[in-house]
């Protein structure tokens, strides 16, 4: 099981900072609310297992970003940017839809050479 490194807090505004993931997309990628996500900003919940480890598991796929890419620019790019590997979806919205593996994937694909 993935471990979250960071305070709610501090990763909530990691990944909006670095990624340009709004609230909503995030209450979406963790299968929570908006609402819930902006109570781990303020600190005034914490997040259960399964949205840990889901915040968790965008962490690891955010820094696997940084190491790939050599600017935030170019991470937003590559994430809103339609993926063949991903049928036509961009990883931005395979994560929307709660399927951060595929974002992985298509990540890992990149990273091994592999231009679909």
């Amino acid at each position: 099981m993935a471990m979250l490194q960071l305070t709610p807090d501090q990763a909530v505004v990691r990944l909006s900072r670095d990624l340009g993931f709004s609230t909503a997309t995030l209450a979406q990628a963790t299968g929570t609310s908006p609402r819930t996500v902006e109570r781990w900003r303020t600190g005034e919940t914490l997040p259960q297992r399964d949205a840990r480890r889901r915040l968790a598991t965008l962490l690891a796929l955010e820094a696997r970003l940084r190491e790939t890419f050599d600017s935030p620019a170019a991470i937003r790019a590559w994430l809103n940017a339609e993926n063949r590997y991903l049928g036509g979806l961009t990883p931005a919205e395979a994560v929307r839809a709660g399927r951060i593996d595929r974002a992985e994937a298509a990540l890992e694909a990149l990273d091994s050479g592999i231009f679909i």
